[in-house]
């Protein structure tokens, strides 16, 4: 394998980061405390979401979303097949089924009329779908508008539908009507090593609605009913908390939010600078037959650039033409292999 000269991803980290690293170890307090709660309301005002809670994946966000929403056994979620499998595998862990909706003919996005053929069938079958999990691959939006409109049709006073945004990759996209993971019920981010802004593994969970954002918070730290910081630095004794429900350990400590604060902060100044890139590779790849350009809807914020190989126009095949890029010294992925 040749040197990599072209990285696939590299995380941009400065002093800034370190610094506040070294005085979340220096200050004595490594867990979830102070720092994260500061970094929760940063990343809320930034969006304009009532709520949001850092967790330490999107993957435990989505988990906690799911639940919150009424994913369980004996009901179901709408998704994807074109995303990680994280975002179908969280509705499995509660019990749940998996319904699958194609994506549209000219972007990655799911299809909202793939997705209401589901929803017509599951009607007339006893309504087990208790949510839409959408997935803006690589930044690109998807049409919340219709799948939102879609929910609200197919609900009913006995099965409410709710709408979570899978939003790992659309971190800072937004449109006239609000950032990506503010659009439905609730949003997750991801805060992996490869994303526009990272913690190295973290995530956040957005939501408006307050009963979401009371369950969420209650199931994100073991079901108590009172968080690590307000029972070591409260006068009231930490031993003194009830479990209300069997809950999870999908807290961000304080070391970890520290960088993301610090990250945040440049999301603004990373968004430009991709979309600076976006346009180099738009204009050297524009000319070449045998690739299409990714889509580029409203609000994009680019994760990833996608070009879609036309086989039949290359001389060799997709993983001959991908090894000889790696061979060059060029990162690449492939995002996400079909099977046939």
């Amino acid at each position: 394998m040749a040197e990599i000269k072209v990285p696939f991803f590299k995380p941009t980290i400065g002093d800034e980061e370190k610094n506040a690293v070294l005085e979340v170890m220096n200050s004595g307090w490594l867990t979830t405390g102070k720092i994260t709660l500061e970094f929760e309301k940063e990343f809320a005002d930034f969006v304009g979401s009532k709520h949001a809670l850092a967790v330490n994946s999107n993957t435990s966000g989505m988990i906690l979303a799911m639940e919150a929403c009424g994913v369980k056994a004996g009901k179901a979620v709408i998704t994807t097949p074109y995303t990680f499998v994280s975002t179908a595998a969280c509705a499995v862990h509660l019990g749940a089924d998996v319904y699958f909706a194609d994506i549209e003919k000219d972007s990655y996005s799911i299809s909202p009329a793939e997705i209401e053929k589901i929803l017509k069938k599951d009607a007339e079958n006893g309504h087990k779908v208790v949510a839409i999990v959408p997935v803006h691959v690589a930044g690109n939006l998807c049409d919340m508008k219709k799948i939102n409109e879609l929910a609200k049709k197919y609900s009913t006073p006995e099965n409410k539908i709710r709408v979570i945004e899978d939003a790992a990759h659309s971190f800072p996209s937004r449109t006239k009507n609000g950032f990506a993971g503010t659009l439905g019920d609730c949003g997750i981010f991801s805060f992996y090593a490869t994303k526009t802004i990272t913690t190295g593994e973290g995530g956040m969970v957005t939501t408006n609605d307050d009963a979401l954002a009371k369950r969420m918070t209650v199931m994100r730290l073991h079901g108590m009913d009172r968080t690590t910081w307000d029972r070591y630095t409260s006068p009231r004794a930490s031993w003194e908390y009830d479990i209300i429900e069997p809950g999870f350990k999908f807290n961000l400590p304080d070391l970890l939010s520290a960088v993301g604060r610090e990250q945040l902060k440049k999301a603004d100044e990373f968004d430009r600078k991709r979309k600076i890139w976006v346009q180099k590779y738009n204009e050297a790849f524009k000319n070449l037959d045998f690739v299409n350009l990714p889509p580029d809807g409203e609000g994009n914020s680019w994760h990833l650039y996608l070009l879609r190989i036309k086989p039949d126009l290359l001389d060799c095949d997709r993983n001959t033409f991908a090894s000889e890029l790696q061979q060059m010294g060029i990162g690449i992925s492939m995002h996400f292999i079909a099977y046939f």
